[in-house]
């Protein structure tokens, strides 16, 4: 199997709901299975990309959202089995037990860092004992467990003093770093790749090889219809009238629209269907994605078409969040897995790789910068605004219009363009990031 296949197949999971709710439930129920004894209490920290996200956030099967209730179902009814469908099984009487817990101030949440390096440390104790899960990286990567006083599971490297990681000591602290201080080691291997050869990778792969991308298609469209069938997905019933009434319609980019925005709708209010996430999230996954299958099923294109267009939708992505940092304060739904599903759109039309580059200079030209306030209903909009993005910026491309290396954060090159991309977010939006928080707080007040 060729690396890059490997690089997305083991990346390519279901998640139940928007990721981070279901990262903190996976880390509340992991830390639950080491106690026992009626509860105390649980906490989790988390850095700020983890806690903004989840903020808001629709929670599936209940009504409620945000961090503290996902803390509450992960300790009342949380399967630390099923990763980031760990809220899979809750019921409403879960959510009632975890309404109580809440009410009773046995569950906290608190701000650990202002950083787009995924961290998260749930700790539970009970009169019994006390436990704690921490994670860091990607949401379901447990580096230590603590139980008691005793160190059980320990993978944790030594926290040196880099420049993506850094405590909040006050409200005024503010994480700076410049481009070139960014090391060399942190480089992913992805990087060593340049666009033409992603392009090559993509051509020539065994088809056999990568079908496995289908499968994201069927989960998706299963948490579409699932949205379409809700009363929760406004958003969705209106794209599908702008559509003719339709779920496929002659008219692609709405088509695209509709399947692309209805299931981000559907993931974020809580619909109890999985999305299929890549880098770690499900809006990004869906936008890789749907608008491909949209110009698949409207334009007749062969299903191999649409893997390898697919997949290079998806390394595409990974390249520019590999610089951005999985959280960050910019939306990777809209801007990476925008950026990636417009070059596959430039694939299935027959394409080549220099009206690939300019596409990505077209995008890199239009909504980089978009800021993400958390996974929640705004998403949509986010959503609505990339495909809108993608389609325009393909089309001009592909009439070798586009926005030249000298203006702008275009690089160039292809691969300096992604770059500066996924620089813009880290370390480029990390005051951002500081105040996106901050206005979170304020609401609370």
């Amino acid at each position: 199997m060729h690396a890059l296949t490997k690089l997305i197949k083991d990346d390519m999971k279901p998640a139940l709901g928007v990721t981070e709710p279901g990262a903190i439930a996976f880390a509340v129920a992991s830390a639950r299975k080491h106690v026992s004894g009626e509860l105390v209490s649980v906490n989790v920290a988390m850095n700020s990309g983890m806690y903004k996200n989840a903020f808001t956030c629709g929670i599936p099967n209940s009504n409620e959202v945000g961090n503290i209730y996902s803390a509450a179902l992960g300790y009342v009814a949380g399967n630390a089995d099923a990763g980031l469908e760990a809220l899979r099984d809750v019921t409403e009487k879960d959510n009632i037990a975890a309404e109580k817990l809440v009410k009773e101030g046995k569950i906290t949440v608190s701000l650990s860092e202002i950083t787009s390096r995924i961290f998260i440390k749930a700790t539970v104790e009970t009169k019994d004992n006390k436990a704690s899960v921490t994670i860091r990286d990607s949401h379901t990567n447990i580096t230590r467990i603590e139980v008691g006083k005793k160190i059980v599971f320990d993978t944790d490297a030594e926290m040196a003093e880099d420049s993506d990681y850094k405590k909040v000591e006050s409200k005024a602290d503010i994480v700076t770093q410049s481009i070139s201080d960014i090391p060399n080691e942190d480089k992913h291997y992805i990087h060593s790749y340049t666009l033409a050869e992603l392009v090559e990778y993509v051509n020539n792969v065994d088809v056999k090889e990568i079908e496995f991308v289908k499968e994201a298609f069927k989960v998706n469209m299963e948490l579409f219809h699932t949205g379409m069938a809700s009363d929760r997905t406004p958003f969705g019933k209106r794209l599908l009238e702008r559509n003719g009434g339709k779920e496929f319609s002659y008219d692609e980019q709405m088509t695209a629209s509709l399947l692309c925005n209805a299931t981000i709708e559907a993931r974020v209010v809580g619909i109890e269907k999985p999305a299929m996430s890549i880098t770690g999230s499900g809006a990004h996954g869906i936008i890789a994605t749907m608008p491909l299958y949209a110009a698949f099923k409207t334009n007749g294109y062969s299903e191999e078409q649409l893997y390898r267009a697919t997949m290079l939708s998806y390394l595409i992505c990974t390249y520019i969040k590999e610089y951005s940092g999985k959280l960050s304060a910019f939306c990777g739904c809209a801007i990476a897995a925008g950026t990636g599903m417009a070059c596959g759109l430039v694939y299935l039309r027959g394409g080549n790789v220099e009206m690939m580059g300019y596409t990505l200079n077209n995008m890199a030209s239009s909504i980089t910068g978009m800021i993400c306030d958390g996974g929640n209903h705004g998403c949509t909009m986010k959503g609505v605004a990339a495909v809108d993005a993608a389609y325009k910026s393909v089309d001009f491309a592909m009439n070798g219009i586009y926005i030249e290396e000298a203006h702008g954060i275009n690089g160039k090159t292809s691969e300096d363009t992604m770059r500066n991309i996924g620089l813009i977010a880290s370390p480029g939006m990390v005051g951002t990031e500081k105040t996106i928080v901050e206005i979170f707080e304020n609401k609370l007040r």
